[in-house]
Formats: structure tokens, C-alpha cells, sequence
């Protein structure tokens, strides 16, 4: 249980971030979640209740993160799903795209680890978020791929370095959260019909296939320097 623990969620007004930031409520804790939209976090707020607090937070800006820690005080878990997840081919993606992509995905876990971990009380945890492609290589995903590589070595590397707090990574697959809801919608359904054939379980993820591995890392005291995979087998295939 979570019981009166206070979990901040970076990216916590939807998807996966949303997801878990609910199951820790049911689970007794009470939530802090972050987020770059304010209409997302007033969303967020209504369907989570009194027990969730929000802040509008842009994690590529490491003033406005330490500013943010400042705030909320001492907390018992940090979990950071917030990033951005584009892709391109790597000679026609523009490189500044590539290094905003840095920016969000993992300067800003960087960031929230680095200011977040001064305010962790004991038993604290932090939890990070690779992906499926730091683990297999795919056509399109160079940029996002390091990225999420470089992630997972910060968490493993921190494990060490600031026990002992636990610090873990989660790497998702390809999950049906709203971070897709710009593809048009039968375009969306055909890419995840071609993913759930090739995938040992038939199916993507949900958004709380993610959250129950969250849940998981935060309650068991024993996993550090883990990266976590829930991505239904697909590195397998």
C-alpha cells in the first residue's frame, strides 16, 4: 500500500502519468502531478480530486524544475512519464528536432532527478521512463532511441550513486495513450493492428499495463537499477 505517501508524477494530467497517478490514489497515497498544459492539469485535477495537487511545469527549462522542487517540499516517490516521443529517418530529421527531443526526453528526467532528489524522504524512490527502442533497433527511431538509451543509464548509474534511494526505468512499448491522438484515427487503429500481430501477447498496451509496473517499482523495496520492460514481448520479435 501507499498509504498518506506522497508521489509526484511528472506527466501526470494523462496517459500512463494519469493512469498511475490514479492507482496510487487508490492505493491510499496522495499525488502531486506536473505537467506543460494547463488545461490538461485542470482536466486531471477534477477526474483525481482532492487528493492531487497540480502544477504547470516545463521540465526542459531546469530553473522552472528546480523552482518546482522548491515548492512542493518533501515527498515519498518521484516518477517522471512526461517526454517527447518523435521520430524521423536520420538523414532527413532536422537536427534541431533531434535535440529538442534530447531536451524533453532525457534533459528533463535528468533535471527532475537531480532537483527531486534532495526531497526524497527515506525509502524514496525515483522512477524513469526509457523505451522500447533504446533495446531494439528500429528504422526511424535514431534520435529517440539514444535517447531513451542514455536514459536508461542515468537511472542504472543513479541507483548507485544516490542509494539509498531506489531508482528504476520503466520501458514502454507501443502503448494506446493519447500521445497518438494526432495520427488520424484509422491510420492509428491499422498501426496498432500490425503491432498486436507481430506481438507475443496480440495486443499493444494500455496505459495501465505501464501504471501497474509504476505501482509495482514504488512499493517493492527491494528493485534498484532495474529497467522494466512492458512492451507485451516486443523486443522479442
Amino acid at each position: 500500500m501507499l498509504t498518506q505517501q506522497k508521489v509526484v508524477i511528472i506527466g501526470g494530467s494523462s496517459g500512463i502519468g494519469l493512469e498511475t497517478a490514479k492507482q496510487v490514489i487508490e492505493l491510499g497515497g496522495n499525488v502531486v502531478i506536473a505537467s506543460r498544459s494547463e488545461d490538461k492539469l485542470n482536466r486531471a485535477k477534477e477526474t483525481l480530486g482532492d487528493q492531487a495537487v497540480a502544477y504547470q511545469l516545463d521540465t526542459t527549462d531546469e530553473r522552472q524544475v528546480q523552482s518546482f522542487f522548491q515548492q512542493i517540499g518533501e515527498f515519498d516517490h518521484l516518477v517522471v512519464s512526461a517526454a517527447e516521443t518523435s521520430g524521423g529517418a536520420f538523414l532527413q530529421m532536422d537536427s534541431a528536432q533531434a535535440r529538442q527531443l534530447f531536451e524533453n526526453k532525457f534533459w528533463g528526467q535528468y533535471y527532475a532527478a537531480k532537483y527531486g532528489a534532495p526531497n526524497l524522504r527515506k525509502n524514496g524512490s525515483i522512477t524513469l521512463f526509457s523505451g522500447v527502442v533504446a533495446f531494439k533497433n528500429m528504422i526511424g527511431s535514431s534520435a529517440l532511441g539514444a535517447a531513451n538509451a542514455a536514459v536508461t543509464n542515468l537511472g542504472r548509474t543513479l541507483a548507485l550513486e544516490l542509494a539509498p534511494i531506489r531508482v528504476n526505468v520503466v520501458s514502454p512499448g507501443i502503448i494506446d495513450t493519447p500521445s497518438r491522438s494526432k495520427m488520424p484515427e484509422d491510420a492509428r487503429n491499422h498501426f496498432y493492428q500490425e503491432v498486436a500481430a507481430k506481438l507475443p501477447v496480440k495486443r499493444v498496451g494500455k496505459a495501465q499495463d505501464v501504471a501497474q509496473a509504476v505501482i509495482y517499482l514504488l512499493q517493492n523495496g527491494f528493485v534498484t537499477g532495474t529497467a522494466l520492460h512492458v512492451e507485451g514481448g516486443h523486443i522479442l520479435t
